[in-house]
This record gives structure tokens, C-alpha cells and sequence, in this order.
């Protein structure tokens, strides 16, 4: 995954947790940069016809912008329960944001064969709490020591 589709997840997230096109500022706070960087990115997402950008209002999504970030957040998803399931890494959000730039779309799939994924990703992740629901339920399941 790279650093546009990496956008383009945090503006679908963005967009399902306000109901409506996603704020420069709120895009920003979730990539944990600069609001000119995500300015910036943001203006190269329009150029590609992925992003529509009206200032003052926010940024929404094309059609091609949500299958990308669809399949840039269902990739994150089998990162996530990579790490949390299978490695049983117990920071495994903090881990998973850091990989998602890394691995690719080929790396994703054979991690995927591993996992047991629901067949409804990404629509079984949660916006609110940055988190996959069954991801949720196999926690509460295990709980911490």
C-alpha cells in the first residue's frame, strides 16, 4: 500500500465517521500530519480523479477513490489480524499502521490465506473505534491478563 492509498483509507474512514465529505484538519489528525501536507496529497488525489476536493467543505471520494480505499482498508484489516492472531503482537494497531506502507497487495493476499477473515471486510470495520468487529470479539474472548 502506498502513501495515496493510505489517504484514501483515512478520507473513506473520515467520511463514514461524518456522514459527509471529510475536513482537511480531520484528515490530517488521522495520518498524524501536517494539515498542508494533506493539503497537498490531497490536491494529487483530485489530479488522478480519485478525490474531489470543495474548499470549505471537504474532500469526498470518487467512485475509483472508494474501491481504492476499500481495498486499501481490507488490506490493513488482514495486516491487523495478522499481527494480532497469528504473531500475537500485542500493539498490533500501532504495528499495523507502521507496515501498511510497506506491504504490498501480493504480501496482503498470502497473509490473508492465513488468517480467517470474514468475508464481509471491510464493511465489518468500525470507523467510531478504528477497529474490525471480530477482531474486537476474538480480544474480548482473550482477554489481557
Amino acid at each position: 500500500m502506498n502513501t495515496a492509498d493510505q489517504y484514501l483509507k483515512a478520507i473513506y474512514l473520515v467520511q463514514e465517521t461524518e456522514d459527509g465529505p471529510a475536513s482537511t484538519g480531520a484528515v490530517a489528525d488521522a495520518l498524524d500530519v501536517s494539515p498542508a501536507s494533506a493539503n497537498e496529497m490531497i490536491g494529487k488525489l483530485e489530479e488522478r480523479d480519485l478525490a474531489e476536493h470543495e474548499k470549505y467543505k471537504g474532500v469526498s471520494l470518487t467512485d475509483e477513490g472508494i474501491v481504492r480505499a476499500r481495498e486499501a482498508l481490507s488490506n490493513y484489516c488482514i495486516i491487523e489480524r495478522f499481527l494480532a492472531n497469528v504473531l500475537e503482537v500485542e500493539e498490533f494497531r500501532a504495528e499495523a499502521r507502521s507496515l501498511e506502507a510497506v506491504i504490498d497487495d501480493t504480501v496482503a493476499e498470502r497473509l490473508d490465506t492465513i488468517i480467517d477473515r470474514s468475508s464481509e471486510c471491510p464493511d465489518c470495520f468500525d470507523a467510531e473505534t478504528d477497529a474490525c468487529k471480530y477482531l474486537a470479539e476474538v480480544e474480548s474472548e482473550n482477554p489481557a491478563d
